[in-house]
């Protein structure tokens, strides 16, 4: 008798950062025994990037999963603010072995009430964002609480897949995995985090990122703020 395999649901969202879900994906997808699904409300479209991504799962016919893994991006408080997706994402959650996020995708769950109390990392320049919904921030490329997994921004949900990876099935797997795609990180430059980037390469990324969204940082002080008296 052949064993089901193992899924893992990325709820998807308009404005989501590719990488943060098509990088665990292909590790996923690469693991005997795993069967990664990326869904949308409804099995819309989702563009991200200039990329659209089509033939996805609707949300709301997927029973359950065993890992459920939120990606992050610049859509990420207009998907917290939709009570459609965030009630896909609690009722998936609510009987996964695995609940999940790369990037600000921590900040889903955090708004869904899952993180209260856990320890969760998140992109650097929103990680301290976490607290405002009861969550504990913690500076790391993965963070573990228990059967929570976060990872950091974007790339780091390479490391993130690696560590899921070694937990559904074992180290070696992982390492297999690993050589086959030949993940060897050795960046051109040391300025991969805010500790390591010289501080004009620091200041000019937190302008880019204010200018492109001004109003992120109040739009989930908000949203915290409405979570914390329903």
């Amino acid at each position: 008798m052949t064993e089901s395999p193992i899924t893992i649901v990325f709820p998807l969202f308009p404005g989501v950062t590719q990488l943060d879900f098509t990088g665990p994906f292909q590790l996923f997808a690469q693991t005997p025994g795993l069967r990664p699904i990326a869904a949308s409300l409804g099995g819309a479209p989702i563009a991200a990037q200039g990329l659209t991504f089509a033939d996805l799962t609707p949300l709301e016919e997927i029973a359950r999963a065993d890992v459920i893994c939120v990606p992050g991006g610049g859509g990420v408080t207009d998907a917290m603010q939709n009570p459609a997706y965030m009630e896909e994402v609690a009722r998936l959650a609510a009987s996964a072995r695995y609940i999940t996020a790369v990037c600000t995708g921590s900040l889903i769950l955090a708004a869904a009430g899952l993180l209260v109390g856990k320890r969760a990392t998140s992109h650097w320049a929103w990680r301290d964002s976490l607290a405002l919904f009861g969550a504990i921030p913690e500076n790391a490329r993965v963070v573990r609480d228990g059967h929570i997994l976060t990872g950091g921004g974007v790339t780091a949900g390479i490391d993130f897949a690696l560590t899921v990876i070694a937990e559904l099935t074992d180290a070696e797997t992982a390492q297999v995995v690993q050589l086959g795609l030949e993940y060897a990180p050795a960046p051109p430059f040391a300025a991969g985090s805010p500790e390591t980037a010289a501080p004009a390469i620091l200041a000019r990324v937190q302008d880019q990122s204010r200018r492109a969204r001004p109003d992120r940082a109040a739009t989930i002080a908000a949203i915290a703020a409405q979570r914390g008296q329903a």
